[in-house]
């Protein structure tokens, strides 16, 4: 224990694996068939009514193989949004560097009509639309005469 803000004594915090939630849940629900409320009982396992109230929502049925098994899938799932993310910057990044952006071409009305650079040539200090080529030409013709 220590003391907080404003003279309130804090817990330190501390980390459970799913075994452990598991089995103070278990504890709890006995000391609660002993007659004990739940603030007593969150007390006696050392964790918040709060917390409480959290691990029972999470893991209310659960067995300790259940447990290990949703922490894993969690990670897992984390770890493929986190691809699926990269994936769609790629992706974008590749369309924005070919010049398909996905809207509609310079044939349909409000297209792109060339006259600007691209954001990413933009980003990259790169010449970019009609005037880069109306450059590139100006140049070419410069060094043939």
């Amino acid at each position: 224990m220590r003391m907080g803000e404003e003279g309130t004594i804090t817990l330190k915090r501390r980390r459970h694996t799913p075994e452990q939630i598991i089995r103070k849940l278990r504890e709890a629900e006995r000391l609660l068939g002993e007659g004990k409320t739940i603030p007593e009982a969150a007390k006696a396992i050392e964790i918040s009514e709060q917390t409480y109230h959290r691990w029972r929502n999470q893991y209310g049925g659960m067995k300790a193989q259940d447990a290990k098994r949703l922490k894993e899938l969690e990670r897992e799932n984390g770890w493929l949004k986190a691809i699926v993310a990269d994936q769609a910057l790629e992706v974008r990044a590749l369309r924005e560097i070919s010049g398909e952006t996905g809207r509609p071409g310079p044939s349909a009305p409000g297209g792109r009509d060339g006259s600007r650079p691209s954001r990413r040539q933009r980003a990259l200090g790169l010449p970019g639309g009609r005037s880069a080529s109306l450059h590139a030409a100006s140049r070419a013709q410069a060094g043939r005469g």
